[in-house]
């Protein structure tokens, strides 16, 4: 039987690939992000794919999201938490105090990485499959070692112990919680207009495999952990960044 697979930031890079796989192995899966033309066209790709355009961040669109899967699917399998970003793509106010520029910067993150998955996670709770239920966070390469200004680094490393207390509360009703953290992918819009040359060459040359990561090395981690394979993994984190952060 199809299980129903919601993800959010679904509509592209590592999420897109996700929902492309999960719909390849027949699941129902469901898209969701802020922007509606954008979930839109990544539905028409994928096979019986669904969509509710909602800011998760906010209360309000975390339980209009729950309260659309509830209604149409009635239980969420699988939940993948791929919505978030560095907040460079979002408007930049000038801001004269400095430190002003810094709480905004650090807000922005917190909104687009953290409140994005523990809202929707809250939300959609109850609705979890019981047992057999999966959550899996996208943290971040970052969380081990920092992003530069250490905003983003700090929101994904805020969701690890968040997945620790959720695994805790919710093993008892046989479902897993896990974080999978990327380290350099490339095909995705996370540095907008791409990287430079040189910065690219250095990210690369940190890996042990020589080459840059792709969504498709994410979505198949994923994959896994939702499998009835990792039935027991979970409070784990899994890096995937070809070896350039070593285990944990």
């Amino acid at each position: 039987m199809a299980r129903t697979v919601v993800i959010s930031g679904g509509g592209t890079g590592i999420g897109f690939a996700a929902a492309e796989v999960f719909a390849a192995d027949g699941e129902q899966v469901l898209l969701l992000g802020r922007r509606e033309q954008v979930l839109a066209r990544a539905a028409d790709r994928i096979p019986g794919a669904r969509y509710c355009a909602v800011d998760l961040s906010e209360p309000q669109g975390a339980r209009r999201a729950a309260d659309f899967a509830a209604r149409e699917f009635g239980t969420v399998d699988v939940l993948v938490h791929s919505a978030g970003g560095n907040g460079r793509l979002e408007e930049q106010p000038d801001f004269e105090d400095p430190l002003e520029a810094v709480a905004h910067d650090w807000t922005v993150n917190f909104r687009l990485n953290t409140l994005t998955a523990t809202l929707l996670t809250e939300a959609l709770k109850d609705h979890l499959a019981t047992p057999g239920g999966r959550v899996l966070f996208l943290s971040s390469i970052a969380a081990y070692r920092g992003s530069g200004s250490g905003a983003y680094a700090a929101s994904k490393a805020a969701l690890h112990p968040y997945a620790y207390d959720l695994a805790r509360q919710l093993g008892t009703r046989g479902i897993t919680v896990n974080l999978v953290a990327p380290g350099f992918v490339e095909e995705t819009g996370f540095f907008g207009g791409g990287l430079p040359d040189e910065r690219r060459k250095a990210l690369v040359a940190e890996t042990a495999t020589g080459r840059a990561g792709h969504p498709g090395d994410v979505a198949q981690t994923l994959r896994w952990l939702a499998s009835p394979a990792a039935g027991h993994v979970t409070a784990q984190v899994i890096q995937v960044n070809g070896g350039a952060e070593r285990g944990h």
